[in-house]
């Protein structure tokens, strides 16, 4: 019979003949051990059917349970870990049942029941909760979002009948009451393996296909608030060591209160940081209302053109020279129609250069709302070669 002729599998396969037929299989099941980082469920398997197929009753053979149960499931749980990143919430989900199964195996294998060291092991088992409230106010409510709901219904249900589970057998600890707490471990251990089972075979692969990139993150966050069984994971996704403001896209808390404050498009100031800001802006600025009226100029020191408060509510023909107001006109009206946006001059004025400009201002319906007018004495500016990349404050 022909087997799939690729390294994993040819490794595995081998592995597997040398136990059944008892050849060097600790030298095989070493080899396998080192050479396979990770295997897939699926490939094993396919791979085991095909023994299935010659015959082979791999119940009743020992060495190969031992192999399986041990190794071998070890390397698919690496490979199912691989499938996500590190800190993704899906596999912190599997991490922390490589940690439940191995504190179960540390409970089943006391030959003696020390019950100190039983309790210990159980209480931190107990921490499941951590791992079934993220289930609950996290995972199911986006599944939820994507429509599906069984999760969060039966799922969530055997996860109640587990939580009664450790209270009985904390109970029975307390206790000291042995024959109780043999029989009610092995009841706990059963629900929690089959509740695992479940989850890596269905749940938590239908979840990765079913959320977005942006769920995950947004979950990652709302996790760290409920914790986990396990230390820390890393952070999700993976925060560089520096993030251009251009590329920072995080919604933050905001360290601050609003109240007081006003919501622009991005960010918030109070009444006195707008003032503050406009007055030491190294341009002079000027709005005009829809009704041609000044509304607003900013007082700064060192103006290009006077201003005094005389000009607000006056209309915007009256505030420039008679040869320079028919050209204002004309930029209102185009902007009014909507053909032009800019406008913008550049004159010499008292020995130093002046660049003039004008904006229509409109709103997301693109109707007019007025125009700034923005000046701004560039002489030095136009003067500039080369590079400055330090300062030179001495």
């Amino acid at each position: 019979m022909e087997f799939l002729n690729n390294g994993e599998l040819v490794v595995l396969e081998e592995t597997i003949r040398a136990i059944l037929d008892d050849n060097n299989r600790e030298d095989f099941i070493k080899r396998f051990d080192e050479q396979i980082e990770a295997i897939d469920k699926e490939d094993v398997d396919r791979t085991l059917h095909k023994f299935l197929g010659l015959g082979v009753d791999f119940d009743t053979n020992p060495d190969f349970l031992k192999f399986y149960n041990g190794v071998l499931k070890d390397k698919m749980q690496t490979a199912k870990l691989g499938k996500y990143p590190l800190g993704h919430p899906l596999r912190v989900y599997l991490e922390e049942n490589i940690f439940i199964k191995d504190i179960i195996k540390k409970l089943q294998s006391m030959k003696t029941m020390n019950l100190p060291e039983f309790s210990k092991l159980f209480n931190t088992l107990a921490t499941v909760e951590k791992h079934f409230a993220r289930k609950e106010n996290q995972l199911f409510p986006y599944l939820e979002k994507y429509g599906w709901t069984s999760p969060s219904q039966n799922m969530w249900a055997f996860h109640d009948r587990i939580r009664n589970e450790i209270k009985v057998l904390r109970s029975d600890i307390e206790q000291t009451y042995l024959p109780n707490v043999h029989r009610n471990s092995r009841i706990l251990f059963e629900s929690l393996e089959h509740i695992m089972e479940v989850e890596e075979q269905r749940l938590l692969p239908n979840a990765f296909s079913m959320l977005s990139e942006d769920d995950w993150k947004e979950m990652r966050e709302g996790d760290a608030e409920i914790g986990w069984m396990i230390a820390t994971p890393p952070p999700y996704p993976e925060v560089p060591d520096y993030i251009h403001p251009s590329q920072d896209t995080k919604k933050r808390k905001l360290p601050f209160g609003i109240e007081d404050k006003t919501h622009f498009d991005e960010g918030y100031l109070t009444m006195e940081q707008v003032n503050s800001i406009f007055r030491i802006l190294p341009v002079d600025i000027t709005f005009v209302d829809e009704n041609d009226r000044v509304v607003f100029y900013n007082r700064g020191e060192d103006r290009v053109f006077p201003r005094s408060a005389g000009i607000i509510g006056r209309e915007v023909k009256f505030c420039h020279p008679p040869k320079s107001v028919d050209q204002v006109l004309m930029i209102l009206e185009e902007f009014k129609k909507g053909t032009q946006d800019t406008a913008d001059f550049w004159i010499s004025f008292k020995g130093r250069f002046i660049h003039i400009q004008y904006f229509a201002v409109r709103d997301g319906e693109r109707n007019y709302k007025g125009v700034i007018e923005m000046s701004q004495d560039v002489t030095e500016v136009r003067a500039l070669e080369g590079e400055k990349r330090l300062l030179d404050w001495d």
